[in-house]
């Protein structure tokens, strides 16, 4: 009975997020005076979100007198997806961001999980533990305790309230106004949107970002655009909360039971 009512009040934590989120014309970023917010909403199976990470928002970190002009802010909506495979991704970047608030603490586990996926090694996502000598028990028991679920849900529905309303992923945000294709050139969106008075040097620079590589970009897919509905990813992650409430022993076999959710 009690176990029920647990599961219940947890379900319903979920709901209320998802409304709360769902009725808001905008999304509460955090903010910093003079800073210039970025927001990066993505998913971390998602092969352009990866490649954004690991090979141009790295940049980022490159420069510290940029960053220092930047308020970053990641949503990592779409962690955890179940691949015909078998192969299970649980929303750890969530939980990590969770974990760690600051950005230099998360960062780097954050860009060690993308590296992984672009590399197509993401199975191997627990080896960044090592790498970067962080203890992974306050990762596990927040994946495993279902309160990942709850921030990825979390995620899921400030992503969805975003105005105007995100077509893809990586989908990035420079002081509220969505670069859509352009998302790469986001450095120069940063430098036009600076206020401030020390501007940084990588601002006097020309962008890397040439015509060439625009026009190339209409060319292609701009990002991963087969993003699940609100509806389903509430019964995949109130069925993978089940899985949770069973012991360590069978949780894998429980998982293993989920139907795919993308493929």
């Amino acid at each position: 009975m009690v176990s029920r009512l647990t599961t219940t009040l947890s379900f319903s934590t979920y709901l209320f997020i998802l409304f709360s989120f769902s009725s808001s014309s905008t999304t509460i970023l955090p903010s910093n005076s003079d800073k210039v917010s970025l927001a990066l909403y993505y998913e971390s199976l998602c092969p352009y979100s990866a490649n954004f990470i690991v090979n141009y928002l790295d940049k980022l970190f490159e420069d510290d007198e940029l960053l220092s002009i930047v308020d970053l802010y990641l949503s990592p909506w779409g962690n955890a997806k179940i691949r015909g495979n078998d192969t299970f991704v649980l929303p750890v970047e969530a939980c990590a961001i969770h974990a760690w608030p600051k950005l230099e603490d998360h960062f780097p586990f954050v860009y060690c999980v993308e590296r992984l996926v672009y590399e197509r090694k993401y199975p191997e996502w627990e080896s960044c533990f090592e790498e970067l000598g962080l203890d992974p028990k306050t990762i596990s028991e927040c994946y495993t305790g279902g309160y990942g679920d709850e921030l990825e849900l979390e995620y899921a529905a400030e992503t969805n309230a975003l105005q105007p309303p995100h077509k893809y992923v990586p989908w990035v945000v420079v002081d509220g106004q969505p670069l859509y294709e352009d998302y790469e050139d986001f450095i120069t969106y940063i430098c036009k949107a600076y206020k401030g008075t020390a501007t940084p040097e990588a601002c006097s620079k020309p962008s890397g970002y040439s015509i060439e590589s625009r026009r190339r970009s209409r060319l292609h897919q701009h990002g991963c655009i087969s993003i699940p509905n609100i509806s389903s990813l509430i019964a995949l992650l109130l069925a993978r909360y089940l899985c949770c409430q069973v012991s360590s022993t069978q949780l894998s076999a429980c998982l293993k039971l989920l139907p795919p959710f993308l493929d």
